[in-house]
């Protein structure tokens, strides 16, 4: 990243933009600044933006356009701008970086014409650094329009023979261990589904929702233009639109489909014996803990709900606590606790629960799509710095379910150190659990085995969902 020098020389602030009047660029770069100064979250800052700045309609397109293309692309993009800048970019003041990588998203992966792109960003970049930096983002700006980017790749990246991971970094914008981490985890098929992988991770996805499996049927939720998801029952997504209405009065919740698998595939296993306590050990924001909930309702049991952040434990009880439509909640059998704890010292006894879902903290990998600062903020040793949580709280879920019950182990990361490796050190260490065939729990969702054979990989090349991973695991009855 730049330097912090200059970052707030003549920038306004996120919740006024300033001198510019053009309110889709100007928001875009906003919340570029801010993921780079303090590390603020797109998808929690954007819409905030639009709807204090009233931004609606082609504008609020273009503004989303601009914020998730730049942040997707932007290891292209200084790969381009190196070779087109007579400064280094880690000397450039931020402001400037900002402005030229939004500038080098619009001329080399929109519509939008060369003279526009240029003449925008020359104009935001007054309002944001001063007229004396303008002359040379023009200047930088009119190299990039000189070419496509199929035209700039053969300059920027490596060639592709000589150094295939190198060339799909700069290609897709990714840092090159993550390249190297997804061909570890497509295994032998790697040289057939790496560049689609890395594709698919910068595709911007459909909105998918969830309707609450205790309340009113998914067709009574579907909304007109909404599609049925391919293999969760509960599951639609929108052609556009803010989901903001349905999921105001209860009747259906934003979940990607593979997040729906994973507590569809955990409440599908036979559980044998009884059947009416269920824990979620990691539940916040809430999301797989509302599914959960209307499974457990419809037949009689309780959920209990775990997350060691207080706030994040408050958002598990604003999910639970409108789901469905007024007079169609879930039975008055059941029910539901929500509660702080720390699933690696928990406060419940061992064996009390008939089902357990332990949704691990992972590097999210497997969410890029939705979240693309975050390929830029992970490094490979936090893989390591997660290793030891996650064995500990999948061993702490495996006692907290009774014998013959039932575990869930789930990451959205498709990388072995964070999701088969963990499954199996800890079933060597623990003793009399069985791996479940997971995949044989889904029967229709295709393509799931490799390269876990008893275990489901979702990817976004393949089934269109986060890189979700799940292992069902039975605890023996001795």
């Amino acid at each position: 990243m730049a330097a912090q020098r200059g970052a707030r020389r003549g920038r306004g602030t996120a919740g006024r933009p300033g001198r510019v009047t053009d309110l889709p660029r100007r928001t875009a770069y906003d919340v570029l600044a801010a993921v780079h100064d303090r590390e603020a979250y797109a998808n929690l800052l954007l819409p905030r933006l639009l709807t204090e700045r009233s931004i609606s309609g082609r504008d609020a397109a273009l503004a989303t356009e601009l914020t998730y293309g730049t942040l997707r692309g932007l290891g292209t993009y200084d790969a381009v701008l190196a070779a087109c800048s007579d400064r280094q970019l880690d000397k450039l003041d931020p402001p400037v970086l900002h402005v030229l990588r939004l500038g080098t998203h619009q001329l080399l992966a929109t519509r939008v014409g060369a003279h526009a792109a240029v003449a925008t960003s020359v104009d935001l970049v007054k309002a944001v650094a001063g007229p004396r930096v303008s002359g040379y983002v023009n200047a930088v700006l009119r190299r990039v329009s000189t070419r496509d980017l199929d035209g700039w790749l053969p300059i920027v990246a490596p060639a592709p023979d000589a150094d295939p991971d190198g060339f799909l970094a700069v290609r897709y914008s990714y840092p090159r261990w993550i390249v190297r981490a997804y061909r570890g985890a497509l295994g032998a098929a790697a040289g057939a589904e790496l560049a689609a992988a890395l594709a698919a991770g910068n595709e911007r996805p459909r909105v998918t929702m969830a309707a609450f499996p205790a309340g009113p049927g998914r067709d009574a939720v579907l909304p007109e233009g909404a599609q049925p998801c391919r293999w969760s029952p509960y599951g639609f997504t929108l052609p556009g639109g803010d989901p903001g209405e349905l999921v105001a009065d209860g009747r259906a919740a934003v979940q990607d489909e593979g997040s729906q698998l994973a507590a569809i595939a955990l409440a599908s296993v036979p559980a044998g014996g009884g059947d009416g306590a269920w824990l979620d050990m990691c539940a916040g924001p809430g999301g797989k803990a509302r599914l959960l909930y209307g499974l457990a309702a419809t037949r009689g049991a309780r959920l209990v709900a775990a997350d060691i952040r207080p706030h994040r434990a408050a958002l598990v009880a604003s999910a639970l606590a409108r789901p469905g439509q007024a007079g169609s909640g879930p039975p008055a059998a059941s029910g539901h606790a929500v509660v702080v704890a720390d699933g690696q010292r928990p406060p419940w006894r061992d064996g009390a629960f008939d089902r357990v879902l332990v949704d691990v903290p992972c590097s999210g990998l497997g969410a890029l799509r939705r979240r693309p600062e975050a390929r830029w903020r992970k490094s490979e040793s936090d893989l390591a710095a997660l290793a030891e949580p996650q064995r500990r709280l999948l061993r702490s879920a495996i006692a907290a379910c009774r014998p013959g019950g039932v575990v869930g182990y789930v990451t959205c990361s498709p990388l072995p150190a964070e999701t088969y490796d963990v499954v199996t050190d800890v079933v060597r260490s623990v003793g009399d659990v069985e791996i479940l065939d997971t995949p044989a729990i889904l029967p229709n969702v295709p393509d799931l085995r490799s390269p876990s054979p008893r275990a489901a990989q979702l990817w976004p090349h393949r089934h269109g969902t986060d890189a979700i991973f799940i292992a069902l695991l039975r605890r023996g009855t001795q």
